[in-house]
């Protein structure tokens, strides 16, 4: 109980309040996206939709190079996110527990002014996002990996004619899998959205928790009120 308290005190109560608004909104708001949408259609499920109907399209293909391509192209993009990401937390880790950057920081205007051990922490919650990036980003790429070996052992065009193989039940699973190693990249991106909010936590608890609700806002904007989701349902 002592350790615990003395834990509490190392931050002042409005940084404490700042963290709670930042990992509530986060887990607030991935839970919404994906559970509590109710009526209102995202991106992410407007894309799922055109993914099994692409599986479905695939199955009336003699020669699937093409959803093979797809596959590896889709598949380049959490390969490339996490590269960056090992690059990030290697960049992140060199400069934890050095007084310089500690320095470095506190000449920023505007910037908070603390010690090192608080800037250390602010340092390690940036490298836990990032973390948390990285795992959803190989992740992905292996979910894709997955959905690529449901489309080179899928039947061929004409067998789900003469062994009335169903087309509806390939398409329900391949497109399942790719959907959900999009989603999982989505995880990872939205990691990076909040971790530009965490940067704020450099500046002012007060500015961390308004950094937090403008990214929530702009992930909604992006994902249930843009352009392209009009586009897609139309």
């Amino acid at each position: 109980m002592e350790a615990m308290f003395k834990v509490l005190t190392l931050l002042p109560w409005l940084d404490w309040v700042a963290v709670v608004v930042f990992f509530t909104s986060w887990t607030g708001y991935a839970y919404f996206s994906r559970h509590g949408a109710g009526q209102h259609r995202s991106v992410l499920a407007a894309t799922n939709a055109v993914r099994r109907q692409w599986m479905l399209q695939t199955t009336y293909r003699e020669v699937r190079v093409i959803d093979g391509v797809v596959l590896q192209n889709l598949s380049t993009s959490p390969s490339f996110f996490a590269s960056t990401t090992i690059l990030i937390i290697g960049g992140l880790l060199a400069v934890l527990g050095t007084d310089k950057a500690t320095e470095l920081v506190r000449e920023l205007p505007f910037a908070a002014r603390t010690s090192t051990l608080i800037f250390d922490m602010k340092l390690i919650l940036l490298v836990g996002i990032f973390v948390y990036a990285f795992f959803r980003f190989t992740w992905s790429m292996r979910q894709y990996t997955f959905g690529a070996l449901l489309v080179a052992a899928a039947p061929e065009a004409e067998r789900f004619i003469t062994e009335g193989l169903s087309r509806e039940a390939f398409a329900d699973k391949a497109g399942r899998v790719v959907g959900l190693a999009a989603e999982t990249f989505n995880d990872g991106l939205r990691g990076y959205y909040f971790a530009f909010a965490a940067i704020g936590w450099f500046f002012s608890p007060v500015i961390y928790m308004l950094a937090t609700l403008g990214v929530v806002t702009i992930l909604y904007q992006r994902e249930f009120r843009s352009e392209v989701l009009a586009v897609l349902t139309s």
